[in-house]
């Protein structure tokens, strides 16, 4: 019989600070001991934060992870009389290269009772596991006499190829058919599975097919917070063995679900002493609740990227177009509006309109504001070129050196002030190359290079909708999009209508569908034609471009690796 109160702790992990996730995790047991739980759930890797890369090559980031997994197991008032599963990396000597496993302690007693490791190790998408980790041999089960069940330890992938629900598993081997095999009574699953838009909801319907096929309830912990590029949403969960949800934690928060499987009781605490009832079911496919969703997933993203590189606060260029004020809601949101600096830096092709509607922004959120005219540098830029050259500077490298001005006055406040740069290009510009390199590109994160341009608008609505009142300026939504870069510009000189362009590009990127099946879709076989060609041409700046927080099915980075020197053409 399964322990009657387990108690699912989501956590926002930083990678290395196994002292601090160590805090976190003591913190979280004693919690829930509080409110009787037995048995305490904590993600993947939880111990050394996700994902480690390769710091797991590193012998001292190995032996630190086996004493602070030491310490954790050590007798203590603070877990006494309840048990312990956590996510820790394991050297292993006697294993063969990479000599790693991804694995889970489950601490009893005061001491490690039973490890679990990891069986199937993905390689796809912004996954490279093989690399690190030697897969399980076998799955693991493990009797914990103080809760008299029998628990089944898998790892995230390990609950991703039921063979009923997927049409063409990746693996052969189905972890869970072992673990109910040897007789597992509840099935944990530790997790640090990244956010995607309509991931959570596809996770419910895999879980709750995995435990009717099994006829096993499941628990299911996943990380909350950003890492690097990755958000990770949380949205953990127990299932009852007929494929109910019992009980749901929130998405982006770091959160303790607190559930009895007898009764189907459960609690959810974010701050101690303050429980809730449990989150709500996934609602239907809704654009409005999927621009919301994206944009809690965003800021999150922002907040845990400035946070845990070092930063406090954040600088943005503030054109008065709907990319740079999506992204300065987002930083508000995520750091609080007194640590964000909005610089507008018009030139003598900047509108009136966008001036104003920049200052209007910033004046909506409460950020600090500052104007810089950027004509006497472009001005200079111009002659000491025209004297270099013999003669005016083309059309396209007079347009990027006023991009590169910005990027540089942007570059040297971040030094000054010590807030980090927020690039404010959007998915469909860095798809095509529409955006230069060391101008509108500088940053240390692109907070919106993963969402497409008619999704920004998309989510700028929401970012009004949260806020009950206009922060971004209706005519920043209606106004045709322009880099003012020369007069009279749009960005419709240069590209498809962005409707065409958007629908173009997920094809091709997401769905990875071949130039036919484009066509096919109801566009010009001229105009697909372009935008692959100009996808191809672009990839020598995406590989220099800041970091993209990934929040569609394949963003730009290290989840799409294409050579950058090649013969492929379209």
């Amino acid at each position: 019989m399964p322990p009657t109160v387990i108690a699912l702790a989501q956590i926002n992990t930083t990678v290395g600070d196994f002292a601090g996730n160590s805090a976190k995790i003591r913190a979280q047991v004693e919690r829930a001991r509080a409110q009787g739980a037995k048995l305490v759930v904590f993600p993947e890797l939880a111990l050394s934060g996700y994902p480690p890369r390769d710091f797991l090559d590193m012998p001292e980031f190995l032996a630190r992870a086996a004493r602070a997994l030491a310490e954790l197991a050590q007798p203590a008032e603070w877990s006494r009389g309840v048990a312990v599963v956590v996510g820790f990396p394991e050297g292993a000597a006697d294993a063969p290269p990479p000599s790693v496993y991804n694995s889970a302690a489950l601490i009893e007693g005061g001491r490690v009772a039973a490890v679990g490791r990891k069986s199937l190790l993905p390689t796809y998408d912004v996954f490279d596991e093989a690399r690190y980790f030697v897969p399980a041999g076998e799955s693991t089960s493990a009797e914990s006499p103080a809760l008299g069940a029998r628990l089944g330890l898998s790892i995230c992938e390990d609950i991703w190829n039921d063979k009923r629900f997927w049409v063409k598993p990746r693996y052969e081997r189905d972890p869970l058919d072992e673990l109910r095999g040897q007789g597992a009574g509840l099935i944990l699953n530790i997790s640090a599975s990244p956010y995607s838009l309509g991931k959570p909801a596809l996770r419910e319907r895999m879980l709750s097919s995995a435990a009717r096929r099994h006829g096993v309830p499941i628990a299911y912990v996943n990380q909350v917070g950003g890492n690097d590029s990755l958000v990770f949403d949380g949205a953990s969960m127990l299932v009852g063995q007929d494929g109910a949800v019992l009980a749901r934690a929130p998405l982006f928060e770091e959160a303790l679900l607190v559930a009895d499987l007898e009764t189907g009781r459960a609690t959810v605490e974010e701050e101690p002493g303050r429980p809730r009832p449990p989150a709500a079911p996934p609602r239907a496919r809704d654009p409005e609740a999927e621009a919301e969703e994206l944009f809690r997933a965003l800021s999150l993203g922002v907040r845990d990227y400035v946070r845990k590189c070092g930063f406090k606060s954040a600088v943005i260029g503030l054109s008065g177009g709907i990319d740079s004020a999506l992204t300065a809601c987002l930083a508000a949101d995520a750091l609080g509006r007194e640590n964000v600096l909005g610089v507008a830096m018009p030139s003598r092709y900047s509108s009136q309109h966008s001036r104003d509607d920049a200052r209007a922004l910033a004046a909506n959120l409460g950020v600090r504001f500052e104007e810089v005219a950027i004509e006497p540098m472009h001005a200079a830029y111009l002659a000491q070129l025209e004297q270099v050259l013999g003669g005016p500077l083309g059309d396209l490298a007079a347009q990027n050196v006023q991009a590169r001005i910005r990027g540089q006055i942007l570059m040297a406040l971040s030094n000054e002030l010590g807030g980090l740069v927020l690039s404010t290009g959007n998915k469909s510009e860095l798809a095509v190359g529409y955006c230069t390199l060391y101008g509108d590109m500088a940053g240390g994160l692109a907070a919106i290079g993963d969402l497409p341009k008619t999704l920004v608008y998309q989510v700028a609505r929401a970012a009004n909708r949260r806020a009950g009142r206009e922060l971004i300026p209706e005519n920043t939504f209606t106004k045709p999009p322009s880099a003012e870069l020369k007069p009279d510009q749009t960005d419709q000189d240069t590209l498809p209508s962005y409707d065409e362009l958007d629908d173009i590009l997920a094809a091709h990127i997401e769905e990875r569908l071949p130039f036919d099946t484009i066509v096919a879709r109801g566009h010009r076989p001229e105009t697909v034609r372009r935008v692959l060609r100009m996808v191809i041409m672009s990839e020598y700046k995406r590989r220099q471009a800041a970091p993209v927080l990934k929040v569609t099915a394949k963003a730009f980075g290290e989840g799409r690796r294409f050579p950058i020197a090649h013969g492929y053409r379209y």
